[in-house]
């Protein structure tokens, strides 16, 4: 890079700066080809709500960008950094996935807390053992997360014993424990009864009101259109339309777009 590249480069604005990039991604499970080339960029700060069908690709993407799938081929870059893939899309450096994936947080559907420890060992785990974290400043930081997503004085107790709804908050608080620059969020409310889901999307919400940098998989139209600030929707392994919440809502282009918004109106 030259000077000037350099100096740009450190003048940049944080929100501008990219968090997450994902250019020609293919993924196959044997003769099904989930992912047909998907090209996403995400600065700091924002928020893409990713849309679409069943089967249409959505979670797949999101596990591939964590490596929890292996992609096929294509090329993810994650805060600025290349992560090295041989040419069928593994990667080649496990400790550069390892340390990627304590910067990028991700979100299940069913909560993955581990059932045998309690929320405030839930939330410590990885901070303590992965990152040497000294374990008293993670257990007053787990407290202060655990408080900030409602569950204050729970700290104590196992996950059988919780809702669906408060699980799903201790799920985020333990990723929020790592201090990620990027949040994956896998269609967090899609497990829940109806009655419990507005108190996760209320976490969500502050969360992205903070400036924190959101990939987020959801079937939620009204909350993807409130939140977001760009709004993906992927068909059959392909991109069919992206924008901000405000077009991709309010003047789709296209037919296949209008059909599921309709269908989940």
């Amino acid at each position: 890079m030259d000077t000037a590249a350099a100096a740009a480069s450190v003048l940049e604005p944080a929100t501008h700066r990219e968090a997450i990039r994902v250019e020609d991604l293919h993924k196959s499970f044997g003769n099904l080809e989930v992912l047909k080339g998907v090209n996403l960029t995400a600065h700091q700060g924002d928020v893409v709500a990713i849309i679409g069908g069943s089967g249409s690709g959505k979670s797949t993407m999101l596990r591939c960008i964590n490596f929890l799938e292996t992609p096929s081929s294509g090329k993810i870059v994650i805060g600025g950094e290349d992560v090295a893939m041989r040419k069928d899309g593994s990667p080649s450096n496990q400790k550069q996935i390892e340390r990627i994936r304590t910067k990028l947080a991700m979100v299940f559907q069913q909560f993955n807390l581990w059932t045998h420890r309690t929320l405030l060992e839930n939330v410590i785990e990885v901070p303590v053992h992965v990152l040497k974290v000294p374990k008293a400043e993670a257990i007053e930081r787990a407290r202060e997360l655990l408080e900030r997503v409602g569950l204050g004085g729970k700290e104590d107790t196992f996950p059988a014993y919780l809702s669906g709804g408060q699980q799903q908050r201790a799920a985020i608080a333990r990723a929020l424990a790592v201090d990620p620059s990027a949040m994956l969020f896998d269609e967090p409310t899609s497990a829940l009864d109806p009655e419990l889901v507005g108190e996760v999307l209320t976490v969500i919400r502050d969360l992205a009101a903070e400036g924190r940098t959101m990939l987020l998989v959801t079937h939620e139209m009204k909350f993807a259109r409130e939140v977001a600030n760009n709004v993906v929707y992927l068909y059959q392994g392909r991109i069919e339309e992206q924008g901000p919440p405000a077009e991709v809502f309010g003047n789709p282009q296209s037919e296949r777009l209008k059909q599921f918004l309709s269908s989940v109106a």
